[in-house]
């Protein structure tokens, strides 16, 4: 039994990327063997393979000189950048320098071309003064943008917009009714354009999800996906932000507007596909009915995972990675009514 995916993923007008399937498998041939050398080896509440992969590749694609990244923790994400990008400036902000966890016991890496705007350094990216940290002629246009800070994702789009960023990823763009943001996921999830659910207990919808549950932990069931008032919407009708620890409600039709504000400004959006079948790897967090096809899911072709083997665990984590590119001319509007949003209900302090 299957749930088919009806999330949204946007119109025919949302330009395709330029990479299709044989780009990511000789990308995931060249990745892997670079992955089994990475220093971190277990990166526990952080990027595993999947996410890993998705990273690196779109950094090779996109070839930016300047890379900015939200959220850092023992440094993981700046090595797979640093691997696809040898000569890029990095900018990594985090609260706490990757130095700090090496109490955990599980490594760190510290990258000698990176500016670490961390500890007493440390300010939320949407309060950074770019102008003290990017050259002049600096193409913002060019720069590349990675989220894993677990902030509303609407909230994240419109502060790098406003600072002329175009080229976004997002780590965790969790599924509808899952996760500690409100994600880009959610967002493109709703009724009017061909998504949206069903909240009756007793619909086949439920039945299914009750099931999935059963087998896949990351798995949304009737009861997680919506509140007693039958609100579906975000996470039961709510928005969330700062790690889940804010969130508030929102109605269906501000809702369905945060997505045509969305749609308004997105140029494209591409999410990263599991890069093998769950009956190959074995994992059992992510449902598979709500992905896109896997790259691999042929027996056969699963040597291409040799140097690295089917550790289950590297397989675990995978959340629907998005790249998403702005348009270039995008109206002042955006920001002023997503941001009137997240003040009116979120607050706009970040507390880590």
């Amino acid at each position: 039994m299957s749930l088919k995916i009806d999330h949204l993923i946007l119109d025919s007008s949302t330009k395709q990327v330029e990479w299709g399937e044989a780009h990511l498998l000789a990308g995931l041939h060249e990745f892997l063997s670079t992955y089994s050398k990475r220093p971190i080896k277990r990166n526990v509440l952080g990027m595993r393979l999947d996410h890993s992969f998705g990273l690196w590749f779109l950094a090779r694609q996109l070839e930016p000189e300047i890379i900015i990244e939200s959220g850092g923790l023992r440094g993981h994400t700046t090595w797979v950048l640093r691997q696809a990008m040898p000569d890029a400036r990095i900018i990594s902000i985090s609260p706490e320098h990757p130095l700090s966890h090496l109490e955990d016991g599980l490594g760190a890496y510290v990258d000698s071309n990176c500016e670490y705007l961390t500890g007493e350094k440390f300010v939320d990216f949407g309060y950074v003064r770019w102008d003290r940290h990017l050259q002049q002629d600096a193409d913002r246009r060019k720069i590349l943008v990675l989220f894993d800070d677990h902030q509303n994702h609407l909230k994240r789009v419109s502060q790098a917009s406003r600072a002329g960023f175009k080229h976004l990823v997002f780590n965790d763009n969790c599924d509808t009714g899952h996760g500690d943001q409100y994600s880009l996921r959610q967002v493109c999830d709703q009724v009017s354009n061909g998504g949206g659910h069903t909240c009756s207990r007793n619909s086949q919808e439920a039945r299914t999800r009750n099931l999935r549950k059963k087998m896949w932990e990351n798995a949304v069931n009737i009861s997680d996906l919506c509140s007693r008032g039958g609100a579906w919407w975000g996470k039961q009708g709510r928005a969330y932000d700062n790690f889940g620890k804010t969130n508030a409600p929102i109605s269906y039709e501000q809702h369905v507007k945060n997505f045509h504000l969305l749609e308004s400004i997105l140029d494209t959006y591409w999410e990263l596909p599991p890069l093998a079948a769950a009956y190959l790897t074995r994992q059992t967090t992510f449902d598979p009915a709500r992905t896109s096809w896997p790259l691999v899911f042929n027996l056969k072709d699963t040597s291409i995972f040799s140097k690295i083997g089917f550790d289950k665990w590297l397989f675990n984590a995978y959340a629907y990675m998005v790249y998403a590119r702005l348009k270039n001319d995008i109206p002042s509007e955006f920001q002023l009514e997503i941001e009137q949003e997240w003040v009116d209900n979120l607050g706009t302090d970040p507390k880590y």
